[in-house]
């Protein structure tokens, strides 16, 4: 990937988080929303926008869809904001990957808490 699109892709994703956290009103964006990673196409026509949502699985489900039908304003917004001459059209996706570290994590400590028991009781 060119440095180029990288600098693009972390200037789309921080200026959602933005327009996210400060412009959208919809009820079903009510749990908490990180921006993972942008995936922009060399020709820039489209941008993949990785989500993860920290609430209960139907709740997520909402989240997203809410997203991808507010995906024309966030291109709209988008325009204005960004110095290119052509602004990538946007398709939101769930990423599971912070809730699967957290699940991970919670399994380690659950280890260690086990081996620390097992060894004070020996």
């Amino acid at each position: 990937m060119s440095r180029r699109l990288e600098r693009l892709n972390d200037q789309i994703r921080d200026d959602l988080s933005d327009l996210i956290l400060r412009e959208v009103r919809d009820p079903r964006l009510g749990g908490l929303i990180s921006i993972t990673r942008v995936e922009t196409t060399p020709d820039l026509y489209t941008s993949r926008i990785f989500v993860s949502i920290m609430d209960e699985p139907e709740q997520q489900q909402q989240a997203l869809r809410a997203l991808n039908s507010a995906a024309a304003f966030f291109h709209r917004e988008l325009k204005s904001r960004l110095q290119t001459r052509r602004v990538p059209f946007l398709s939101f996706q769930l990423d599971s990957s912070i809730a699967e570290g957290a699940e991970v994590l919670a399994l380690m400590d659950e280890v260690s808490r086990t081996e620390r028991e097992h060894n004070s009781q020996s």
